[in-house]
Protein backbone atom coordinates (compact mmCIF):
# COMPACT_ATOMS: atom_id res chain seq x y z
CA UNK A 1 0.00 0.00 0.00
CA UNK A 2 1.67 3.39 -0.74
CA UNK A 3 2.99 5.09 2.50
CA UNK A 4 0.90 8.26 2.19
CA UNK A 5 -2.47 6.67 1.65
CA UNK A 6 -1.48 4.41 4.97
CA UNK A 7 -0.44 7.74 6.47
CA UNK A 8 -3.78 9.21 5.54
CA UNK A 9 -5.27 6.49 7.09
CA UNK A 10 -3.90 6.52 10.36
CA UNK A 11 -5.03 10.27 10.65
CA UNK A 12 -8.56 9.31 9.78
CA UNK A 13 -8.83 6.15 12.29
CA UNK A 14 -7.23 8.29 15.00
CA UNK A 15 -9.88 11.11 14.33
CA UNK A 16 -12.54 8.74 14.24
CA UNK A 17 -11.16 7.08 17.57
CA UNK A 18 -11.68 10.34 19.20
CA UNK A 19 -15.11 10.79 18.71
CA UNK A 20 -15.74 7.20 19.72
CA UNK A 21 -17.09 6.75 23.82
CA UNK A 22 -14.67 5.34 25.66
CA UNK A 23 -15.85 1.78 26.75
CA UNK A 24 -18.23 1.61 29.50
CA UNK A 25 -18.94 -1.26 32.26
CA UNK A 26 -21.70 -2.22 33.60
CA UNK A 27 -22.87 0.21 36.86
CA UNK A 28 -22.85 -2.44 39.79
CA UNK A 29 -25.54 -0.95 41.22
CA UNK A 30 -25.22 -2.88 45.30
CA UNK A 31 -22.44 -1.55 45.51
CA UNK A 32 -22.67 1.93 43.82
CA UNK A 33 -25.45 4.22 45.30
CA UNK A 34 -25.57 6.69 42.39
CA UNK A 35 -24.70 7.57 38.61
CA UNK A 36 -23.54 10.72 36.58
CA UNK A 37 -25.01 10.13 33.07
CA UNK A 38 -22.16 11.28 30.83
CA UNK A 39 -22.75 11.85 27.02
CA UNK A 40 -19.47 11.17 24.58
CA UNK A 41 -20.10 12.07 20.75
CA UNK A 42 -22.89 10.10 19.83
CA UNK A 43 -23.76 8.13 22.90
CA UNK A 44 -23.93 8.22 26.76
CA UNK A 45 -23.20 5.87 29.33
CA UNK A 46 -23.83 5.67 33.29
CA UNK A 47 -20.66 6.64 35.61
CA UNK A 48 -20.47 5.36 38.77
CA UNK A 49 -20.29 8.39 41.91
CA UNK A 50 -17.65 6.72 44.24
CA UNK A 51 -17.94 9.27 46.80
CA UNK A 52 -20.86 10.99 48.09
CA UNK A 53 -21.01 13.68 50.10
CA UNK A 54 -21.71 12.56 54.16
CA UNK A 55 -24.73 14.90 54.74
CA UNK A 56 -27.48 13.66 56.87
CA UNK A 57 -30.90 14.66 56.99
CA UNK A 58 -30.15 15.84 60.59
CA UNK A 59 -27.40 18.16 59.34
CA UNK A 60 -30.25 20.21 57.22
CA UNK A 61 -31.06 23.11 59.68
CA UNK A 62 -34.03 25.32 59.07
CA UNK A 63 -36.13 23.66 56.57
CA UNK A 64 -38.19 21.07 58.34
CA UNK A 65 -40.65 20.90 56.52
CA UNK A 66 -39.06 20.56 53.32
CA UNK A 67 -37.34 17.55 54.71
CA UNK A 68 -40.54 15.99 55.20
CA UNK A 69 -42.15 16.44 52.14
CA UNK A 70 -39.19 15.02 49.97
CA UNK A 71 -38.72 11.96 52.78
CA UNK A 72 -42.71 11.35 53.02
CA UNK A 73 -42.75 11.55 49.02
CA UNK A 74 -39.63 9.28 48.92
CA UNK A 75 -41.18 6.93 51.33
CA UNK A 76 -43.89 6.35 49.42
CA UNK A 77 -41.95 5.76 46.05
CA UNK A 78 -39.75 2.72 48.02
CA UNK A 79 -42.90 1.14 49.37
CA UNK A 80 -44.53 0.77 46.00
CA UNK A 81 -47.18 3.38 46.42
CA UNK A 82 -48.47 6.20 44.43
CA UNK A 83 -45.40 9.28 44.50
CA UNK A 84 -44.96 12.64 42.72
CA UNK A 85 -41.73 13.96 40.51
CA UNK A 86 -40.81 16.91 42.85
CA UNK A 87 -39.65 20.46 41.85
CA UNK A 88 -37.32 22.23 44.92
CA UNK A 89 -37.03 25.92 44.16
CA UNK A 90 -36.05 29.15 45.54
CA UNK A 91 -32.92 30.82 46.90
CA UNK A 92 -29.81 29.37 46.68
CA UNK A 93 -27.51 28.12 49.25
CA UNK A 94 -30.67 26.98 51.27
CA UNK A 95 -30.19 23.04 51.10
CA UNK A 96 -31.98 21.68 47.85
CA UNK A 97 -29.23 19.78 46.22
CA UNK A 98 -28.17 18.66 50.09
CA UNK A 99 -31.19 17.76 50.70
CA UNK A 100 -31.50 14.80 47.91
CA UNK A 101 -27.85 13.53 49.15
CA UNK A 102 -29.29 12.95 52.27
CA UNK A 103 -32.25 11.49 51.52
CA UNK A 104 -29.95 8.70 49.21
CA UNK A 105 -27.94 8.63 52.21
CA UNK A 106 -30.83 7.74 54.49
CA UNK A 107 -32.43 5.64 51.81
CA UNK A 108 -29.98 3.64 49.92
CA UNK A 109 -29.85 0.50 52.05
CA UNK A 110 -34.17 0.31 50.86
CA UNK A 111 -32.93 0.38 47.25
CA UNK A 112 -32.99 3.88 46.53
CA UNK A 113 -30.59 4.63 44.01
CA UNK A 114 -29.69 7.98 41.80
CA UNK A 115 -28.99 9.24 38.60
CA UNK A 116 -27.44 12.74 37.83
CA UNK A 117 -28.37 14.15 34.74
CA UNK A 118 -26.96 17.59 33.63
CA UNK A 119 -29.94 19.34 32.30
CA UNK A 120 -28.75 19.68 28.59
CA UNK A 121 -28.81 15.57 28.66
CA UNK A 122 -32.58 15.49 29.60
CA UNK A 123 -32.57 14.78 25.85
CA UNK A 124 -31.77 11.11 26.31
CA UNK A 125 -34.45 10.71 29.25
CA UNK A 126 -35.46 8.11 27.06
CA UNK A 127 -32.16 6.15 26.82
CA UNK A 128 -31.04 6.67 30.69
CA UNK A 129 -34.68 5.01 31.14
CA UNK A 130 -34.19 1.85 29.03
CA UNK A 131 -30.69 1.71 30.76
CA UNK A 132 -32.79 1.01 34.39
CA UNK A 133 -36.40 0.56 34.02
CA UNK A 134 -35.39 -2.85 34.38
CA UNK A 135 -33.29 -3.11 37.80
CA UNK A 136 -34.90 -4.17 41.20
CA UNK A 137 -34.06 -1.06 42.48
CA UNK A 138 -35.97 2.49 42.35
CA UNK A 139 -34.81 5.47 40.65
CA UNK A 140 -34.85 9.12 41.09
CA UNK A 141 -33.53 10.72 37.81
CA UNK A 142 -31.89 13.86 39.61
CA UNK A 143 -31.44 17.25 37.71
CA UNK A 144 -29.49 20.34 39.73
CA UNK A 145 -29.91 23.89 39.17
CA UNK A 146 -32.34 23.40 36.16
CA UNK A 147 -33.34 26.38 33.96
CA UNK A 148 -34.31 26.73 30.59
CA UNK A 149 -35.50 28.80 27.67
CA UNK A 150 -39.07 28.19 25.48
CA UNK A 151 -37.99 25.82 23.35
CA UNK A 152 -34.97 24.20 24.42
CA UNK A 153 -34.89 20.42 23.19
CA UNK A 154 -34.54 19.54 27.07
CA UNK A 155 -37.05 21.25 28.30
CA UNK A 156 -39.42 19.14 25.50
CA UNK A 157 -38.24 16.24 26.62
CA UNK A 158 -38.49 16.36 30.57
CA UNK A 159 -42.11 18.23 29.73
CA UNK A 160 -43.41 15.14 27.70
CA UNK A 161 -41.69 12.96 30.69
CA UNK A 162 -43.54 14.34 33.22
CA UNK A 163 -47.27 14.45 31.45
CA UNK A 164 -46.68 11.11 30.27
CA UNK A 165 -48.73 11.91 27.07
CA UNK A 166 -45.90 10.45 24.64
CA UNK A 167 -42.99 9.18 26.73
CA UNK A 168 -43.10 8.48 30.50
CA UNK A 169 -40.75 7.14 33.03
CA UNK A 170 -41.81 3.42 34.35
CA UNK A 171 -43.04 2.78 37.83
CA UNK A 172 -39.81 2.65 39.36
CA UNK A 173 -38.36 6.13 38.13
CA UNK A 174 -39.09 8.99 39.63
CA UNK A 175 -38.10 12.71 38.70
CA UNK A 176 -36.63 15.42 41.38
CA UNK A 177 -35.56 18.58 39.88
CA UNK A 178 -33.95 21.46 41.61
CA UNK A 179 -33.68 25.31 40.84
CA UNK A 180 -33.50 28.90 41.16
CA UNK A 181 -37.09 29.68 39.17
CA UNK A 182 -40.30 28.52 40.16
CA UNK A 183 -41.35 28.32 36.23
CA UNK A 184 -37.95 27.09 35.71
CA UNK A 185 -37.70 29.40 32.64
CA UNK A 186 -36.98 32.78 33.09
CA UNK A 187 -40.44 35.41 33.57
CA UNK A 188 -40.82 39.10 31.91
CA UNK A 189 -43.84 41.83 32.46
CA UNK A 190 -44.37 41.47 28.80
CA UNK A 191 -46.11 37.90 30.07
CA UNK A 192 -48.64 38.52 30.91
CA UNK A 193 -49.56 40.58 27.82
CA UNK A 194 -52.66 39.01 26.87
CA UNK A 195 -54.08 37.96 30.14
CA UNK A 196 -57.77 38.00 29.69
CA UNK A 197 -60.76 38.59 32.02
CA UNK A 198 -63.53 35.74 31.93
CA UNK A 199 -66.55 35.98 34.45
CA UNK A 200 -64.27 37.94 36.76
CA UNK A 201 -61.42 35.67 36.78
CA UNK A 202 -58.55 36.68 35.51
CA UNK A 203 -56.96 34.15 33.03
CA UNK A 204 -52.88 33.90 32.53
CA UNK A 205 -51.89 35.63 28.69
CA UNK A 206 -50.29 32.45 26.15
CA UNK A 207 -46.76 33.24 27.10
CA UNK A 208 -48.04 32.72 31.15
CA UNK A 209 -49.75 30.29 30.14
CA UNK A 210 -46.83 28.36 28.44
CA UNK A 211 -44.62 29.14 31.35
CA UNK A 212 -46.74 27.46 34.22
CA UNK A 213 -46.87 24.45 32.17
CA UNK A 214 -44.03 22.72 32.35
CA UNK A 215 -43.79 23.36 36.52
CA UNK A 216 -47.22 22.49 36.65
CA UNK A 217 -46.59 18.84 35.53
CA UNK A 218 -44.04 18.09 39.18
CA UNK A 219 -46.97 16.60 41.34
CA UNK A 220 -45.03 18.22 44.21
CA UNK A 221 -43.88 21.43 44.32
CA UNK A 222 -41.14 22.38 47.50
CA UNK A 223 -40.34 25.70 48.20
CA UNK A 224 -36.90 27.03 49.79
CA UNK A 225 -37.33 30.97 50.88
CA UNK A 226 -34.56 33.40 51.95
CA UNK A 227 -34.12 32.87 55.83
CA UNK A 228 -35.01 35.92 57.92
CA UNK A 229 -32.24 36.89 60.47
CA UNK A 230 -33.39 35.27 63.54
CA UNK A 231 -33.84 32.16 61.60
CA UNK A 232 -29.64 32.61 60.10
CA UNK A 233 -28.98 33.01 63.75
CA UNK A 234 -30.50 29.95 65.14
CA UNK A 235 -29.09 27.91 62.40
CA UNK A 236 -25.98 29.18 62.73
CA UNK A 237 -25.95 28.75 66.83
CA UNK A 238 -27.20 24.93 66.03
CA UNK A 239 -24.51 24.71 63.49
CA UNK A 240 -21.67 25.96 65.54
CA UNK A 241 -23.03 22.99 68.66
CA UNK A 242 -23.11 20.64 66.05
CA UNK A 243 -19.47 21.36 65.08
CA UNK A 244 -18.09 22.24 68.46
CA UNK A 245 -19.64 18.40 69.28
CA UNK A 246 -17.90 16.63 66.82
CA UNK A 247 -14.44 18.35 68.18
CA UNK A 248 -15.30 17.66 71.41
CA UNK A 249 -15.29 20.94 72.93
CA UNK A 250 -17.47 23.76 74.06
CA UNK A 251 -17.75 27.38 72.93
CA UNK A 252 -20.45 29.68 74.15
CA UNK A 253 -22.74 31.48 72.13
CA UNK A 254 -22.02 35.14 72.57
CA UNK A 255 -23.48 38.96 71.81
CA UNK A 256 -19.65 39.21 70.21
CA UNK A 257 -20.40 35.79 68.02
CA UNK A 258 -23.81 36.82 67.09
CA UNK A 259 -22.42 40.03 65.97
CA UNK A 260 -20.13 38.36 63.84
CA UNK A 261 -22.36 35.64 62.10
CA UNK A 262 -24.25 38.99 61.12
CA UNK A 263 -21.74 41.04 59.78
CA UNK A 264 -20.50 37.66 57.97
CA UNK A 265 -23.57 37.18 56.33
CA UNK A 266 -23.66 41.28 55.31
CA UNK A 267 -19.84 40.49 53.44
CA UNK A 268 -21.61 37.77 51.42
CA UNK A 269 -24.68 39.41 50.69
CA UNK A 270 -26.96 36.39 51.74
CA UNK A 271 -28.16 34.66 55.10
CA UNK A 272 -28.89 31.00 53.74
CA UNK A 273 -27.98 27.77 55.31
CA UNK A 274 -25.04 27.48 53.44
CA UNK A 275 -24.05 31.13 54.54
CA UNK A 276 -24.49 30.22 58.47
CA UNK A 277 -22.53 26.78 58.22
CA UNK A 278 -19.64 28.66 56.37
CA UNK A 279 -19.41 31.50 59.15
CA UNK A 280 -19.30 28.32 61.95
CA UNK A 281 -16.92 25.98 60.34
CA UNK A 282 -14.31 29.51 59.59
CA UNK A 283 -15.70 30.74 63.58
CA UNK A 284 -14.89 27.25 65.34
CA UNK A 285 -11.86 26.64 63.04
CA UNK A 286 -10.41 29.65 64.56
CA UNK A 287 -10.96 29.25 67.78
CA UNK A 288 -9.89 26.06 68.14
CA UNK A 289 -6.49 27.43 66.67
CA UNK A 290 -6.15 29.77 68.68
CA UNK A 291 -6.87 27.90 71.56
CA UNK A 292 -3.99 25.04 70.80
CA UNK A 293 -6.07 22.27 70.14
CA UNK A 294 -4.44 19.48 67.77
Amino acid sequence: MDPELTAQLKQVLSSLQLLLPKPATAVDWSACHAANWRKHSFAGYLEPVESIENVCLDDLLGIEEQKRSVEENTRQFLAGFPANNILLWGTRGTGKSSLIRAILNRYAADGLRIVQVDKSDLVHLPDIVDTIKQLPYRFIIFSDDVSFEVGESSYKMLKSALNGAVYAPPENILIYVTSNRRHLLPEYESDNRGAMLVNNEIHHGEAAEEKISLSGRFGIWVGFHPFTQEQYLRVTRQWIDKLCAKQGVELPWTKDVRDEAIQWSYKKGDSSGRIAYQFACNWVGIQMLGSGKP
